[in-house]
């Protein structure tokens, strides 16, 4: 593997763990607030994150990733926690979930990084663009969450 795609990798963990810390010590009941002006909860959040990785991987590549049928539903694009079931994976299930997945992403794709496939409607056409952009869209909802950490009434005491 290319030293840039070993960097890539790495990034992907590390802000992966990092956005994990940020809500470790966040509770089942209050993931599941929304506050006023809020669309969305800590949950919902969570599970779009691991679902938009996957997401835009099949978008590239047009293969199935494995991701279970009911994700989009519960946190595709548009999605809301009004969408949830009894099914809808908890707190504890979706942080083991994106606690794996970069290490799964690695292994299913790290050899493909550069492949080329047909460019989706953004332009992409390599896997290795898509983790790019998924790292931002990642930042951008981990921001999501501690805004709602805030809104909610949690401070870290760091």
């Amino acid at each position: 593997m290319k030293q840039r795609h070993e960097v890539l990798f790495n990034q992907v963990e590390n802000y992966r763990n990092y956005m994990l810390h940020a809500i470790e010590n966040v509770t089942s009941e209050e993931a599941e607030i929304i506050p006023h002006h809020f669309k969305n909860n800590i949950r919902w959040n969570m599970g779009h994150i691991y679902v938009d990785h996957y997401l835009w991987i099949e978008a590239v590549t047009k293969e199935k990733t494995g991701i279970p049928e009911q994700f989009p539903t519960w946190f595709g694009f548009g999605s809301s926690p009004k969408d949830f079931t009894a099914e809808t994976p908890s707190l504890e299930e979706l942080k083991l979930l994106l606690r794996e997945q970069p290490t799964r992403i690695k292994k299913a794709y790290g050899e493909r990084l550069e492949e080329e496939f047909p460019p989706t409607e953004m332009g992409m056409h390599t896997i290795e663009q898509v983790l790019i952009r998924t790292i931002f869209h990642e930042g951008m909802h981990l921001q999501a969450m501690l805004d709602l950490k805030k809104c909610i009434g949690i401070y870290d005491q760091r």
